[in-house]
């Protein structure tokens, strides 16, 4: 019996403890419900029986509270037992002993309960390992203050727990004492904690490097990729280029630092860069231009311009010197003549181990008055630099104001509140807070200052901060320690008038840093949907308007050109051996053949034997050949390339053919035709060639006998048909035209026809007339029209003269040829036994046979050398203009081309 109450007791004590954890299980009584039906009952040992369901109301406590007993109401159990038996002194003595087991299990279980709730406050105490000089040694003493042990071996009664659990008015006081300790207008404990986490963060700067450095060189075998700033930087440098007059469209974040000059912006920008990179000078403005400045962490030291790829150690002097004179060099170029300052931004990354990431933009100094050597709009050429800059809303402004002068003097704020008038984005910055303590009668001014007292304008923090001695031979870590050690010693920090988070650069750059990131995080998605929206305009635009076309930029309808222009000059390549020849011999016969006609053939024609007629062709021809035959070929060969290139370049192909290209390829060709020249040595070996083939007087065959006619004909019809052409201008339309078109003579036509009838009246007098009219004649044909009226002038006879000769003659050698057809065979016997004479046809022959061989050779070297080095120009001068991006702009016109740059210009932003 004692031992199934013992069971039943220790039942109750875990229910309870499991209670005060939450855990659902049934309670107490209910257990020891089901532990009672298992008891072996004395006088009905096998009995079986059914109990009702227990009804139990129990109120939910505190693990911390003694178990409200009285509150807990059990209801009676009808166990069933038989009504004739009565052990109501039993029960009772049962009752009494449920109830004493119910006040020990409850106390068991509240004490457990205490001690699992001292176990979860002690895991939510962070580990202060490292901090055990700041914490109350009792803290590191509650383990012995509460001991656990005895909880766990004995089950005490309430008293004895209550004097086991810990004082919690005690705990509360050390608590209170450790909160005071730990608050910030304790500055001592601040700077010691301070100086513990510079010690850390140093630390952990020399394991980043360490880890840059593996990754540097290739030890994990993965590629570095571009860190997120220098991305970001990049994006900035692209917006730079496409709207150089910084359009305020362009809302991306940027850090502007202004201030009055000789304020210490720079000293300050140094300072967060940790490098002495900018030129400096007492007095003098040294920052002439934008100088965007972009900080990123990276194994090694280094500084580089956007534009070059040198590299500048930042830890050697040397380079650091010559960082500094390259800075200059870019400002005073970037300058003007006449001007002081310029727009134009200078683009300089820094990399280093530790460095805040952000991208600072450095502003020339804001100014009063313009002195002796600067230009008269300087100063408000810095205010509208300055405006630009900060009217960006998502700009972080930050105002440089020099501790040691009056506020009084400063300029840049009254800048700045009118461009942020909430200080929402405007971080303060006092410099040279040491000249300011030592020269300053009230330090509660420096105090007014940094909590935004003083000045008009608000921001979002202010900072004091000290940057060198005023010595530009510092180092920066010099600096830093002349810095630290100041505020150490500074009455500013002592006496609470300032706080330890507004003191030092470091504390300036982690703050600046962290307000660039959340603005970029802010801005870039907002920026980035606006970027979207307008390509999405864009593209809809290039939809509507070129459906069937690619989106090609400029550069790559440039390439496209580019291809298209080599395929035709290498198209030139295949043209046929036969259509080279026919051009070039057609061409240069129609260069040649009034040479040939009125130089050569005409006064051998018109000598007596055909010895004189060959005497005369042979030296003419040799002074034609070397003299001008040879030059006039190459110039018909070279001519003749043109035509054909020409040709290929402007001829349209059907519906592929591009009208965006014709400008482009027009440039093309001039300026390639510009640059080509003929091979000097052609024209040797051509008039070698030409003189050989004129020496030959063989006809080989009835074939070539035929053809020689057949172009002294052709050659002859052309100049007779030229002939009476002028000869109709000269005298007018004859009677069928004045009667159809109704059209009449001028005097001077008619005077020319009066003359032209008495020429030919002399002709058909004696038809072997020599070519030239003599004086006599002359007079005898004016005396003869003045006796018809017509007062006629002497050269005016001479004039028509010689068309009407002209005329003549070429109808007499036409004739001739007619006669010579049937004279091959004659012409193989050397005319002999003959009265025909065929020397003309003769000539003929030599002048074809001459122009065939011409044009072969003339082929074969545009084929094997002239064509090829026409292609090595085409290529040279593309070459150029790929490099040349205004003569791309001027060559490549129009709104497709617009449309598609801006639909690539949105696509890199975005």
């Amino acid at each position: 019996m004692w031992r199934t109450r013992a069971a039943a007791a220790c039942v109750i004590c875990r229910s309870l403890a499991n209670s005060s954890y939450g855990i659902k299980r049934k309670s107490p009584l209910q257990n020891l419900h089901l532990v009672s039906r298992s008891i072996h009952h004395p006088y009905y040992p096998s009995a079986k029986f059914q109990r009702p369901p227990l009804r139990i109301s129990i109120q939910q406590f505190s693990s911390l509270n003694r178990l409200p007993l009285h509150k807990t109401k059990l209801l009676n159990v009808k166990h069933g037992y038989q009504s004739h038996r009565n052990f109501w002194l039993a029960r009772l003595a049962s009752r009494l002993l449920r109830v004493r087991y119910l006040i020990l299990g409850s106390a068991v279980g509240g004490g457990y309960t205490a001690k699992k709730t001292y176990e979860q406050w002690k895991d939510m105490i962070p580990d202060l390992e490292d901090y055990k000089w700041i914490v109350p040694d009792f803290i590191w003493e509650l383990d012995e203050l509460v001991d656990i042990e005895k909880l766990l071996k004995a089950l005490p009664d309430a008293d004895d727990l209550a004097k086991l659990m810990p004082d919690f008015d005690k705990i509360g006081e050390s608590l209170a004492s450790l909160k005071g300790f730990l608050s910030p207008g304790e500055n001592k404990f601040s700077l010691k904690y301070q100086r513990m986490l510079e010690r850390l963060e140093k630390e952990n700067k020399e394991l980043r490097k360490l880890v840059l450095q593996r990754d540097d060189k290739g030890i994990h075998q993965r590629k570095l990729k571009k860190s997120l700033i220098d991305m970001y930087s990049e994006v900035l440098d692209i917006l730079s280029d496409y709207d150089a007059s910084y359009n305020t469209q362009d809302h991306l974040p940027r850090v502007v630092v202004v201030g009055d000059q000789s304020a210490g912006k720079t000293s300050v920008l140094e300072m967060i860069a940790q490098a002495r990179i900018f030129p400096r000078g007492s007095g003098e403005m040294m920052t002439r231009s934008p100088v965007k400045v972009t900080l990123s962490e990276g194994p090694h030291h280094v500084a580089l311009f956007k534009d070059s790829s040198r590299e500048f150690d930042l830890t050697k002097e040397e380079d650091l010197a010559a960082l500094r004179n390259e800075i200059e060099i870019r400002m005073r170029n970037s300058v003007k003549e006449g001007c002081t300052v310029s727009t134009e931004t200078i683009s300089l990354s820094v990399k280093g181990p530790g460095l805040q990431r952000m991208v600072l933009v450095d502003l020339p100094g804001v100014i009063s008055t313009v002195t002796s050597g600067m230009a008269p709009d300087t100063k408000e050429t810095i205010f509208s630099i300055s405006k630009a800059y900060m009217q960006n809303p998502n700009a972080i402004i930050l105002c440089i104001q020099d501790g040691s002068v009056d506020a009084e003097r400063s300029i840049v704020t009254d800048l700045v509140s009118q461009m942020d008038p909430q200080g929402k984005r405007t971080i303060f910055v006092l410099t040279k807070v040491d000249l300011a303590e030592k020269n300053v009668a009230s330090p509660n001014r420096i105090q007014q200052i940094i909590e935004g007292k003083l000045f008009p304008m608000k921001a979002l923090g202010y900072f004091a901060v000290v940057t060198g001695k005023g010595n530009s031979s510092e180092s920066i870590e010099s600096i830093k320690e002349y810095e630290e050690e100041f505020f150490q010693n500074s009455k500013l920090l002592k006496t609470s008038m300032l706080k330890a988070h507004q003191v030092t650069t470091k504390n300036l750059s982690l703050a600046v840093s962290d307000c660039f990131w959340k603005m970029v995080r802010e801005s870039v998605e907002q920026q980035a949907d606006a970027f979207k929206a307008t390509r999405f305009n864009l593209e809809t635009e290039w939809k509507n308007n070129y459906p069937r076309l690619r989106e090609l930029d400029r550069n790559e309808l440039f390439e496209k050109a580019k291809n298209e222009i080599l395929d035709e000059v290498i198209s030139l390549t295949q043209v046929t051996p036969k259509h080279w020849e026919d051009m070039l011999e057609k061409t240069l016969w129609e260069r040649v053949s009034t040479h040939v006609i009125e130089n050569i053939y005409l006064p051998a024609a018109q000598t007596a034997n055909s010895g004189t007629f060959n005497t005369t062709v042979d030296i003419k021809l040799k002074q034609w050949t070397d003299k001008q035959l040879p030059n006039k070929a190459v110039e018909v060969a070279w001519e003749t390339l043109q035509e054909e290139f020409s040709r290929f370049m402007t001829e349209k192909k059907g519906k592929e053919h591009d009208d965006i290209f014709d400008k482009l390829k027009q440039a093309v060709k001039e300026e390639t035709i510009k640059r080509h020249k003929w091979n000097e040595r052609a024209e040797d070996s051509l008039r070698v060639i030409q003189h050989n083939a004129l020496e030959d007087r063989s006809i080989s065959d009835k074939q070539q006998w035929d053809a020689a006619i057949h172009f002294m004909e052709e050659t002859l019809q052309s100049r007779l048909k030229d002939t009476e052409s002028v000869i109709e201008d000269m005298v007018g339309p004859d009677w069928k035209k004045r009667l159809w078109h109704w059209v009449g003579r001028t005097k001077e036509q008619n005077i020319r026809n009066e003359t032209k009838n008495e020429l030919e009246k002399l002709i058909k007098c004696n038809e072997d007339h020599p070519a030239y009219l003599a004086n006599d004649e002359v007079t005898t044909v004016r005396k003869n029209l003045e006796a018809r009226g017509v007062a006629v002038d002497p050269c005016l006879i001479k004039d028509t003269w010689h068309q009407i000769y002209r005329r003549y003659f070429l109808k007499s050698a036409l004739n001739h040829c007619n006669l010579c057809r049937r004279g091959f065979y004659y012409y193989q016997r050397h005319f002999v036994d003959s009265e025909l004479e065929c020397n003309d046809i003769v000539l003929f022959w030599r002048i074809q046979r001459m122009l065939a061989i011409t044009a072969n050779t003339l082929r074969q070297q545009l084929t094997n050398t002239e064509v090829r080095r026409l292609e090595k120009n085409v290529k040279e001068v593309l070459e150029d203009f790929a490099e040349d991006n205004e003569k791309k702009v001027k060559l490549l016109t129009g709104k497709r081309v617009q449309l598609a740059e801006d639909l690539s210009e949105y696509s890199v932003l975005e």
